[in-house]
């Protein structure tokens, strides 16, 4: 019976290493194609949607919705960051599919017909991001408390017909969670407001870009430079 057991288990290791190298080699062959417009085998897709759904589903359970999600005026917040930040993939009410929803594999579930069944499950979605897919951790630029009101949007998007979605958005307050998102214009922060401007023409423009992480990038802007002009005497565009 011992011998038996050791030639079970020898067996049972020489499988194993067998079925490492068969993995290790069709990985490093390179011939599963890994490009977007190129579907999952249905065993890989349905290996991987079990691992998302699961991972989300284990820390999403421990997660508690604030009792306020039915708020008109969380609602109307949420509106305006999902019109910014989510529908270009996600789509809205009479929206068609957009360049970038349709290049996305998998592709991101239209929203506005999807109803919200838990919360906690979109909240963490939104926050984290997933892996592979397209999604953003918006949760890096976002409080908590922007992202509640997006997950409160949620709920009532799929009662909203498209001139209900667009008068939601434009009563919100539009793209605004307190993460350095690009805000409007504003005079008051304006470097040459109350200057002499005949001093600071001759200055170049510079723009800001606020990254995710609170950090700002100044670059000046290019002026557009005059048609040149050729030995005829003729303006030419160039």
């Amino acid at each position: 019976m011992p011998f038996v057991k050791r030639t079970s288990l020898f067996t049972l290791a020489l499988i194993s290493v067998a079925a490492m190298l068969v993995t290790a080699g069709f990985i490093w062959s390179g011939i599963y194609n890994i490009g977007a417009d190129d579907a999952h085998t249905r065993p890989v897709y349905a290996v991987l949607q079990t691992l998302r759904d699961r991972s989300i589903s284990a820390r999403a359970s421990k997660l508690h919705p604030p009792p306020n999600l039915n708020d008109a005026a969380m609602i109307r917040q949420g509106a305006g960051n999902y019109a910014a930040m989510c529908a270009g993939c996600h789509l809205a009410p009479g929206m068609a599919a957009t360049e970038l929803s349709k290049g996305l594999y998998p592709a991101p579930p239209a929203l506005a017909t999807r109803a919200v069944t838990d919360p906690a499950h979109h909240f963490w979605v939104i926050k984290h991001g997933i892996k592979a897919s397209g999604m953003p951790a918006w949760g890096l630029s976002m409080s908590d408390e922007y992202i509640w009101g997006m997950v409160a949007f949620l709920q009532e998007l799929p009662r909203l017909d498209a001139k209900q979605y667009e008068a939601l958005v434009a009563g919100s307050s539009g793209h605004a969670h307190g993460g350095g998102e690009t805000k409007a214009h504003d005079d008051s922060a304006d470097p040459h407001a109350g200057m002499d401007m005949s001093t600071a023409a001759d200055e170049p423009a510079v723009v800001e870009h606020r990254h995710a992480d609170g950090s700002v990038e100044s670059h000046p802007v290019l002026k557009p430079t005059s048609p040149a002009k050729a030995d005829d005497g003729h303006d030419h565009e160039h």
